[in-house]
């Protein structure tokens, strides 16, 4: 999905797939495999060698082993070094999938593998979990979120973050899993890395949707961008705003108010799609015959669970028009927050 999303936006993209497989997990079943670290050092250096490693920016998502971060990491660093008498001519954004709802999808060994390489990244894009794993912080409401995002720019020099996924009640400043809303919390950091913290609150879709962390990262690569270029910082360094920008001036909160907007268009009409598509199916099982045994009606559950996850698959390529040209920006407005969880300004984006 990242790579159609960035090409959607106009980015020339050469992809190295840390994983090659038949289908996204939410199946619960795929045929393939991981990539080694050595083949993805490989790749690389086969882009280098033919002077095709001239990048402006370096996504990078899912990576599976210990080993493959390492080799993720060299990856950045040398790139990093290549641009290192240009400042801003290079951005690494970097998500650490590693979980989510407390649970690892990766080794153990991922989580420390990540922290020694992540003070390298100038943006990472943890969800809730991968945050609190990060920073050594349980985040449980809005001075939690305040200090595992402190901690995130303290301890790693990163300039900027974005947790993608907090259920949080806007009334308690609580984190709560029946939040019907989900909020996205982003900050660049001050010289002394000190945050500057925003908030963006949309509601939660009634519907598991696969592939969104990519579509987000994917999405915000070219909107930060045109908005940095707009501040004329393309050339500074790690792309880090002026300390006299507020939190809702900031360039990273307008790129992400556009990526929210689209983000949720694609998603509701994904939505809507799903809905028909489901109905469709329920009217056609209520016609089939009762299954004859126990194993004619596992291979039917089995083919039920399979059609309804097909049927929320994110339709991107149909609604690229919304990844271009989001309607209703002015519905994610962004909001400035303080320790306390109080609201104190309302962005104008």
């Amino acid at each position: 999905m990242a790579t159609f999303v960035m090409q959607s936006l106009g980015c020339e993209v050469s992809a190295i797939n840390t994983v090659n497989f038949s289908n996204h997990t939410a199946y619960k079943q795929f045929k393939g495999r991981k990539t080694p670290a050595e083949e993805i050092t490989e790749l690389y250096k086969g882009l280098k060698q033919s002077r095709l490693n001239d990048f402006d920016v370096m996504l990078s998502g899912y990576i599976s082993t210990a080993e493959a971060v390492e080799a993720v990491g060299k990856i950045g660093r040398d790139l990093k070094f290549e641009a290192g008498t240009k400042p801003g001519s290079f951005f690494w954004v970097l998500d650490p999938v590693m979980g989510d709802n407390g649970r690892l999808y990766v080794g153990g060994d991922v989580v420390p593998a990540y922290k020694n390489v992540i003070n390298q990244a100038d943006m990472i894009l943890p969800n809730q979990y991968e945050a609190e794993l990060l920073s050594g912080i349980k985040i449980t409401d809005v001075p939690s979120i305040v200090e595992a995002v402190t901690v995130l720019h303290k301890t790693y020099f990163i300039p900027h973050v974005i947790i993608t996924s907090l259920r949080l009640d806007s009334e308690t400043g609580k984190v709560t899993s029946e939040s019907q809303t989900l909020t996205v919390v982003g900050s660049t950091a001050r010289k002394d890395q000190t945050p500057r913290l925003f908030k963006i609150t949309i509601p939660a879709l009634p519907l598991f949707f696969s592939g969104t962390g990519d579509m987000f990262a994917a999405l915000l690569i070219p909107r930060f961008r045109a908005a940095i270029t707009s501040a004329s910082l393309t050339q500074t360094q790690r792309w880090q705003s002026p300390d006299s920008v507020p939190p809702t001036s900031l360039p990273l909160t307008h790129a992400a108010t556009l990526v929210l907007a689209s983000m949720q268009a694609v998603l509701r009409k994904t939505l809507e799609a799903h809905d028909v598509e489901v109905a469709e199916l329920e009217k056609r099982e209520a016609q089939r015959k009762e299954p004859g045994d126990e194993e004619e009606a596992a291979r039917m559950a089995k083919d039920r669970e399979l059609a309804r996850t097909k049927a929320a698959e994110v339709r991107v390529v149909r609604n690229v028009g919304d990844l271009r040209e989001p309607g209703e920006v002015e519905k994610f407005q962004a909001e400035e927050l303080d320790g306390s969880g109080e609201q104190l300004v309302e962005g104008e984006l």
